[in-house]
């Protein structure tokens, strides 16, 4: 999978995406700070949500309060929701900074609004996981999707991700738990292995909304390729995802960590050139347990193993010299060598 040139896959470093959302309030000038600190942080990505709220609810949405939130959902994104122009000049100043800037459009005008503006790419929130005629009508615009799978079930996203192979898109799967924040006792790093089960055909993520970076991180460790969570430049700041919000510092954790966690992930079992020298003296030797007299054939109380493995007769040999004899007097903890024996 590609995005904006970017390759994303087993092989390449996990790419993390830092969801700006809502966060900013509704505020461009707090966006575009939000934005340029993840870009210092080490982002690659930074993902916007798009609302058209006339388009997006009905008015049965002003009766309905989230957990995380004391007013109305309609409330809540007609306050943040940033103008089409205001997009434009966040997008304009993300992809400044070499960020790619991405979006989910929680409409269809939302949907046709980031077409119209080139986005690199479309994510789907949990919440339309199975919104199949907004994913018919986002895979039509051919760019590649990032599908969250929050709320879902293996079986109930099939039909989802049917749409998404017919349309000839590429796309990704990102396990998500939607909680804001999420306790790890509901949060399932299991479904990471799942989904990879299942749908051996797409690109496999994480989209975190848990306390800290451990289970982004533990995610990246069961292979997830995508790695995605809520930013914000403060933890002081007021919002409804702030609470599960990372900060630059935890950004830049997550951007080096998961790194580093992919290059080991994809060490094969072995002895690697740069242990060489600590095997040399960390492993043992076969050596003398006794004073031992010549002509005496050895037993397993006759000879033991020790440090420094610079011996003749490494410890894995041991079997090899029971019922052997020796053939001259050797002190106790003499390293033996072949030619000691019969």
């Amino acid at each position: 999978m590609k995005i904006n040139g970017r390759e994303i896959g087993p092989q390449c470093a996990p790419l993390v995406i830092a969801e700006i959302g809502i966060n900013h309030g509704g505020d461009l000038e707090v966006a575009k700070r939000m934005v340029t600190a993840a870009a210092k942080a080490g982002a690659e990505c930074v993902k916007h949500q798009t609302h058209f709220v006339d388009d997006e609810m009905t008015d049965e949405a002003k009766l309905i309060f989230p957990p995380n939130a004391s007013v109305s959902i309609w409330e809540v994104m007609e306050h943040c929701a940033l103008t089409e122009d205001e997009e434009k000049t966040l997008k304009a100043h993300a992809e400044a900074l070499g960020l790619i800037y991405i979006s989910t459009p929680f409409s269809r005008k939302a949907a046709n609004f980031l077409a119209e503006i080139d986005v690199a790419a479309f994510k789907i929130g949990s919440g339309e996981a199975d919104n199949l005629p907004l994913i018919r009508h986002v895979a039509r615009f051919g760019k590649p999707v990032i599908l969250s799978t929050g709320m879902q079930s293996i079986n109930s996203i099939t039909r989802s991700v049917k749409i998404l192979r017919e349309s000839g898109v590429q796309f990704a799967l990102l396990e998500c738990t939607n909680l804001y924040p999420s306790p790890p006792e509901i949060v399932s790093l299991a479904g990471v292995t799942e989904l990879r089960e299942a749908f051996p055909d797409a690109i496999v993520g994480f989209s975190d909304h848990s306390i800290g970076s451990e289970m982004a991180l533990a995610s990246v460790a069961l292979g997830a390729c995508i790695v995605e969570r809520h930013f914000t430049d403060s933890r002081y700041r007021q919002g409804p995802d702030i609470a599960c919000s990372m900060d630059p510092a935890e950004l830049r954790h997550l951007v080096d960590r998961s790194r580093e966690i992919h290059t080991a992930l994809h060490n094969p079992k072995g002895r690697s050139s740069q242990e060489e020298a600590v095997y040399r003296f960390a492993r043992g030797s076969i050596v003398a347990d006794r004073d031992l007299c010549a002509g005496e054939v050895l037993d397993e109380a006759a000879i033991w193993a020790r440090r420094p493995g610079n011996g003749q007769i490494a410890a894995d040999q041991f079997d090899r010299l029971i019922g052997r004899r020796v053939n001259r007097d050797i002190k106790r903890n003499t390293q033996l060598r072949w030619l000691d024996l019969d």
